[in-house]
């Protein structure tokens, strides 16, 4: 199997980078294309070393592996008899029994990557900074100043700006400050938001020569490390659909793989719900990244319905009945389809007019900046009731 198939490596010197950091940067992206399979990663790097003469004889890749178990990127696992990967036997490059696999620093590392790539450097702010349409007795300064209204709280208003009114105003001869000279600095009331992110692991997500899966991957990743250090006060949680569904820690991301699976998109959709109706917050939303058509669903006594032939009315009516209860719930639905089919594209515009939800028909490339705008723009709704 040609694991490099659909890349293409070109020789590039970045400016000021160690022999570290020059290979750490292709070894990021090689661990998540193999889901954090570091003697995957290795491999490769090893066969792009040979190709393209990452290294020499003064720092090698032997060089750099120690380096990620120094700087503590990499840990080497005890083996089934109790025994730390060591002394390496005759034939083994990896050292003995032991294998290795990442840790949690590099797991933060590949979200924070995972970021800067799809989203580029967003600056952190304070928590909780969704702001909506009202203005006045609010919790987050925007800045700006209006004249005083009454029932403005005393806290808000800045005597800085109110003593330089009344001096402009009265003079410094007969100084007052009455009521018409106060200013208040305008603050906005910041909303949370509660998110869902829906991933296709159905095997079509590796077929047709497209690896679809990494880079669903990454929006997740990405995701997740804007919500937790922009708008912590957000939450964010990730499930996966095939034959079922099931929640996934953030920390499983960069593990995440594609299994031999239908697509049941009921069961996903029934797995959200679950997870925001238990949230507080006003603001609940979901965003589902799929490339194929619902072709699977549970019955009542445990058997699976499959169908992958065209569209099959009785899963694609569940799917209606899902949105249709996710927007009595106020939950708007919105999908990411990675695929150009016409009766694909025409069963997704019909679930989007079910939940009264969005749809965009994309395909891999601006992925993550077109979910990272919706959020944006869905985080700036009024809070309703």
């Amino acid at each position: 199997m040609n694991t490099r198939k659909g890349f293409r490596f070109t020789n590039y010197e970045a400016p000021d980078q160690t022999p570290f950091e020059k290979l750490f940067e292709i070894f990021q992206e090689l661990i998540t294309h193999t889901s954090g399979d570091v003697e995957e990663a290795l491999d490769w790097l090893r066969q792009l070393d040979q190709e393209y003469g990452l290294t020499d004889e003064d720092y090698t890749i032997d060089d750099f592996i120690e380096d990620l178990k120094a700087k503590g990127y990499i840990r080497e696992e005890i083996d089934m008899d109790g025994q730390q990967g060591g002394e390496a036997e005759e034939g083994d490059e990896n050292g003995g029994g032991g294998t290795l696999s990442i840790t949690a620093k590099l797991e933060r590392m590949l979200r924070q990557r995972a970021l800067d790539q799809i989203f580029g450097k967003i600056k952190r702010s304070g928590s909780g900074s969704h702001r909506t349409e009202k203005s006045g007795r609010g919790d987050e300064h925007t800045g700006e100043f209006r004249e005083y209204r009454f029932g403005d709280a005393l806290e808000h208003i800045s005597m800085t700006e109110s003593l330089k009114n009344a001096q402009v105003n009265h003079g410094l001869d007969s100084f007052s400050l009455n009521e018409e000279d106060l200013v208040v600095e305008d603050t906005q009331h910041k909303a949370q938001m509660s998110t869902v992110l829906m991933i296709d692991i159905s095997h079509s997500m590796i077929l047709y020569g497209e690896d679809r899966i990494t880079p669903a991957k990454k929006v997740a990743m990405a995701l997740a490390e804007l919500i937790t250090t922009r708008y912590p006060k957000d939450t964010l949680d990730i499930l996966v659909f095939g034959n079922d569904a099931w929640p996934i820690p953030i920390k499983e991301l960069p593990y995440l793989k594609v299994g031999p699976y239908h697509t049941n998109t009921v069961a996903g959709l029934q797995l959200a719900m679950d997870i925001l109706r238990r949230k507080r917050n006003t603001n609940k939303q979901i965003f589902m990244i799929t490339d194929g058509k619902p072709s699977c669903i549970r019955l009542s006594n445990g058997d699976y319905y499959k169908n992958s032939v065209g569209l099959d009315d009785y899963i694609v009516e569940k799917c209606y009945t899902m949105a249709q209860q996710a927007r009595k719930l106020h939950i708007p639905i919105t999908t990411f389809m990675i695929a150009e089919d016409p009766y694909l594209m025409q069963f997704v515009r019909e679930f989007t007019k079910a939940n009264k939800g969005k749809a965009f028909y994309t395909g891999l490339k601006g992925l993550g900046e077109m979910i990272f705008e919706d959020y944006e723009q869905n985080r700036k709704r009024r809070i309703k009731g």
